[in-house]
């Protein structure tokens, strides 16, 4: 439910979509690197522990890889040391973990380009690694036994994270790891994304995803599962939006209202997001408060029905959009596929051929959506003007999030690495 009145919230969505000048950092290619700094993209290789660094542009080669978890034995040990600890280690591992450890999920480099803060959901922490050395600068146990996605402030000065058990996203002075502020969420925090202005933090909660209560019908037990909207200054809620209301509105009412990656347009007045469970996206309009459309994909026929068969409540997780705005990448993850949808027709592209998709990001130029496919190890371009793959470099295992970043120009890996 709103958390204030419909008429204010009417006003604090308009002052969302109006105010705001500049595109979203989301939506937009990364600013040119200052001098002494290159460009790069991160690929977090969730499985393996460690983050590769490629180009950003051209031929995607990697440049270098860094070891998220050098301190891998004594975290371990206190896991060990620790029953409940042990426990949710554990199902983290057997459960959103397909088996494996969480041991990188979301991460940014620092302004200077020095280091990259790291987000490690079976440690249940954010690290910040030096990217000369491959040691950790500082280290920020979140409440509760899981963190996930993060998002940086458009300055780079603050980093979002959110810890999934206790429904609460930390927010972090990116040079110190200390606390600046912090607020609650729905069950379950996933996505978060600053406004371009740097004056909100949208979360999204996606609610329980590791049960087999998977059939429309039984979605109620999926926990409360909303957006909230605060203040990025105060960290007060200005707003929250429960698009169960939303679809159910539309006639969609067998839809999860379990808000996945989303992306907003340029100006900030629409938000294109997916849900658990479905082949397609939605698009919002912030000013009016409601879904302006849907867009079903494909399904691949090669793909079960059974519900419960997909990972995490995913079918399709990750978006990008082209920094003009007019195309949108989608990640199709248990499909198998990757698509470049026109926003204008809502037409998609080529069925570009990936291997469970997890992410969606765009290039440093701008000019092609990359995607990360964690089931062969490795991200693939595609160009937004054509939709066709241009080129797949191989990574680590099971590659989740991709994000712009810079390292020092002469940058190869830590010494020690």
């Amino acid at each position: 439910m709103p958390a204030f009145p419909t008429r204010h919230l009417g006003a604090v969505a308009a002052a969302l979509a109006l105010t705001v000048a500049a595109p979203a950092a989301t939506a937009s290619a990364a600013p040119d690197a200052p001098a002494g700094l290159r460009e790069v993209m991160f690929v977090g290789n969730n499985w393996d522990g460690t983050a590769d660094v490629i180009r950003s542009t051209g031929d995607f080669a990697r440049i270098g890889r860094i070891d998220v978890v050098p301190d891998r034995a004594e975290r371990m040990a206190e896991i060990n040391a620790d029953p409940i600890k042990w426990i949710y280690f554990q199902a983290i591992r057997n459960g959103v973990g397909e088996g494996h450890d969480q041991l990188v999920d979301d991460m940014y480099s620092t302004p200077d380009g020095a280091s990259v803060v790291v987000s490690r959901p079976s440690f249940a922490d954010v690290v910040s690694v030096d990217l000369a050395t491959g040691d950790i600068n500082w280290r920020f146990p979140v409440s509760g036994y899981r963190s996930d996605h993060m998002a940086v402030s458009p300055d780079g000065t603050r980093v979002a994270v959110s810890a999934s058990t206790s429904n609460t996203v930390h927010v972090l002075d990116i040079e110190t790891g200390e606390q600046v502020g912090s607020f609650g969420t729905g069950d379950k925090p996933h996505e978060n994304i600053f406004s371009s202005d740097g004056r909100y933090i949208w979360n999204m909660s996606i609610g329980e995803v590791n049960t087999a209560l998977d059939a429309p019908w039984l979605d109620w037990t999926k926990g409360d599962r909303r957006i909230t909207v605060v203040d990025a200054r105060t960290y007060e809620r200005v707003r929250v939006v429960d698009m169960r209301e939303r679809l159910d509105a539309i006639g969609l009412g067998d839809h999860s209202d379990a808000v996945r990656p989303a992306v907003f347009s340029p100006d900030e007045s629409k938000l294109y997001f997916q849900v658990s469970f479905f082949n397609g996206f939605f698009e919002y309009d912030v000013a009016g408060d409601r879904i302006t459309r849907t867009k079903t994909l494909p399904k691949n026929p090669a793909t079960s029905e059974d519900r419960t068969t997909w990972v995490n409540d995913s079918r399709h997780h990750g978006l990008s959009m082209s920094p003009d705005g007019a195309k949108i990448c989608v990640a199709g993850t248990m499909d198998d596929y990757a698509t470049v949808v026109d926003r204008d027709t809502l037409q998609e592209g080529p069925l570009v051929p990936a291997a469970k998709p997890y992410w969606a990001t765009v290039s440093g130029d701008g000019t092609h959506c990359v995607v990360s496919e964690s089931g062969a190890d490795q991200v693939t371009a595609i160009d937004f003007a054509t939709g066709e793959k241009s080129v797949s470099v191989p990574v680590g295992d099971h590659p989740q999030r991709v994000r712009i970043g810079r390292v020092a120009a002469d940058w190869t890996g830590p010494s020690a690495g």
